[in-house]
């Protein structure tokens, strides 16, 4: 009797109240303004039992100030209602990295092939701007954060160097 009461008390109370619990979190990755409900969205959020055109039509209106196709991620969290809610992130380094050097892909062989160079003041420029949406760089000095993003654009096959003039002429744009 005594454990039915406590069980009865609880559970609908915070139920009644609207207590809402994440239920599950995804992790997606998709092109700005080009969330549709066909793989790999539409199976991602079916599973969860989310709203599919519910979600896109939020993700493209959210997205739409920035250019289409710049893959951006996104993390939803789903609640025990089925509703849900999102962040958006800036897009990854390596995306910023490749842009600033005119790559599509990166390099296959990073150490023996160097596929193009990017200097000091393009990798100031985007930590700058992966700074403001990520609070673990928040807490590192501007310093650091350049030179975690020198670090990544080495395993890349990218080259690093002080200034813009310091790029070799057959690597320039």
């Amino acid at each position: 009797s005594l454990l039915l009461h406590n069980a009865t008390r609880h559970t609908p109370l915070a139920m009644s109240q609207g207590a809402k619990t994440v239920v599950a979190t995804i992790r997606l990755l998709v092109g700005a303004g080009q969330a549709k409900p066909a793989p790999p969205v539409g199976p991602a959020l079916g599973q969860a039992g989310v709203n599919i055109m519910g979600f896109c039509k939020e993700f493209n209106a959210k997205t739409a100030d920035i250019r289409d196709g710049v893959p951006v991620p996104c993390k939803l969290r789903v609640y025990n209602d089925k509703s849900f809610d999102f962040d958006i992130k800036s897009p990854q380094t390596s995306f910023y990295v490749k842009q600033a050097c005119g790559l599509q892909v990166a390099s296959a062989r990073p150490g023996h092939s160097t596929l193009g160079y990017i200097s000091m003041k393009h990798i100031y420029h985007i930590a700058q701007i992966k700074r403001k949406d990520n609070a673990h760089l928040q807490a590192m000095t501007m310093e650091n954060v350049c030179k975690a993003i020198a670090g990544s654009c080495r395993s890349m096959g990218i080259g690093v160097v002080a200034k813009p003039e310091d790029i070799p002429e057959e690597f320039r744009a």
